[in-house]
């Protein structure tokens, strides 16, 4: 019998596109394909793709340049292309790159399996459609994150309209998963060892309110934090209009729920917010903070915010610089404006140069690192329960780990200098030194 080829997936963008690439993975298992660590070992690529903005169009072309060239070289059988980035830019893809052998959207990634055997007839074959496909706890998964964390993607697509923003065009419209199949995964993902559950979906916050069955966000984190086996469950992007008291006291109580928030703001000025189509104001804004920093058990906060939107004036970035300031958050990202083809943000006057917006976000994380470094420092001393994700080695690098207010990927690590324990598992440690973003410490 003819061995089937061995298949590498590579995943570019956020933390949603590689839960789909986890799901194409769990596909081509089923389906028997062997499953190729590295790009040399494999016979076939797919490269699952963003396409939000500029830099990650960039980055899929340069990816699909990169692998082409080993397959002309005779280093690979076959490439395929899919995700947002063929979502975005359609069947003119087919024409502008010929040496690809197939290309599907994110609507179309369960299909493949189909994708791969289907033979060329006038050209590449070409999967796409209005994005309406929604995985459930049956679909196939290889989890390519350590085994002791991974995501949960609790809805698929935004029916947001925020002007600069082309992801209900990529996506689709927002649609949840039913309760059931979330409890399901989650109680499936504890039986093989994750400690770590990361709800993720372009609004968590608005999760439910698409089934018309009175769920909300709040309802699903009460069914996941009893699942035994979790340790931590932690929720990431929410919409600052919805977080509610409730969800707040669910922090407050003993339990997995992290304290943690994650909750991009984008900007601080009435104006630029109003452009972005935001729907909350500064004063809005201020009073979720303070009633977040009023509870009684400390909340991490963590924000992203954009510079150089169009009209975008130094008094409105010095407004936000002044936010950013006062309002102390625990992590911060910061992102230039980039003007994308379909975002009602594209056609809009008064753009702003990109130098003067990548001085500004540059600005922006000067602040953001002291702010940091002062939050940093005042934990010293402190014990905290750390997940261990990596050991150190005999060339003196230290144990790594996250607190509950550190996320996977974007907020530092702990470093353990003595006893740190198992990977995987979760254990205190006193903090006794600080870093801009990282903290150091030693088992308690």
């Amino acid at each position: 019998m003819k061995r089937k080829p061995r298949v590498c997936v590579i995943s570019l963008g956020c933390a949603k596109n590689l839960v789909d690439s986890e799901h194409i993975l769990g596909w081509l298992a089923e389906k028997r394909y062997p499953l190729a660590g590295t790009l040399e070992e494999a016979d076939i690529a797919v490269i699952n793709t963003c396409g939000f903005v500029q830099t990650a169009v960039e980055e899929a072309i340069h990816t699909i340049l990169e692998v082409s060239e080993k397959k002309r070289k005779g280093q690979l059988q076959k490439l395929f292309v899919v995700g947002c980035f063929v979502q975005r830019y359609g069947y003119k893809l087919r024409r502008e790159m010929p040496e690809v052998d197939g290309w599907a959207g994110p609507g179309q990634i369960h299909r493949i399996a189909e994708l791969l055997q289907e033979r060329r007839r006038k050209g590449p074959p070409f999967l796409i459609n209005k994005p309406t496909f929604l995985p459930d706890h049956r679909t196939p998964r290889v989890q390519s994150t350590p085994p002791f964390s991974a995501y949960l993607k609790i809805a698929e697509g935004c029916s947001h309209r925020c002007s600069f923003c082309i992801i209900p065009q990529l996506r689709g419209p927002f649609r949840s998963r039913s309760l059931e199949s979330l409890i399901e995964e989650t109680t499936q993902m504890a039986e093989r060892g994750v400690q770590e559950v990361n709800l993720i979906a372009q609004d968590t916050t608005m999760y439910g309110r698409d089934l018309g069955q009175g769920y909300q966000l709040e309802d699903l984190v009460e069914k996941l934090i009893q699942v035994r086996g979790i340790s931590w469950v932690r929720i990431l992007y929410s919409h600052p209009e919805r977080i509610t008291d409730r969800l707040l006291e669910l922090m407050e109580s003993p339990s997995p729920l992290c304290p943690y928030l994650d909750i991009p703001l984008q900007h601080a000025d009435p104006e630029i917010l109003k452009a972005m189509g935001r729907g909350m104001d500064v004063t809005k804004v201020w009073k979720l903070i303070e009633r977040i920093r009023s509870r009684n058990e400390r909340i991490s906060l963590r924000t992203t915010v954009m510079v150089g939107f169009p009209g975008e004036t130094e008094a409105a970035f010095r407004r936000l610089w002044e936010f950013v300031k006062d309002a102390e958050f625990d992590h911060l990202g910061a992102f230039v404006f980039s003007p994308e083809k379909g975002a009602a943000a594209c056609r809009m006057k008064h753009p702003v140069e990109r130098g003067v917006a990548e001085k500004r976000r540059d600005r922006i994380m000067r602040l953001q690192a002291r702010i940091s470094r002062k939050k940093n420092d005042a934990r010293i001393g402190e014990v905290h329960p750390v997940l261990i994700e990596s050991n150190g080695d005999e060339k003196g690098s230290l144990s790594a780990g996250r607190t509950t207010y550190m996320a996977p990927e974007v907020d530092g690590q702990v470093f353990v200098a003595k006893g740190s324990g198992e990977v995987g598992r979760i254990v205190p440690v006193r903090i006794t030194g600080a870093s801009t973003y990282d903290l150091l410490g030693e088992r308690a």
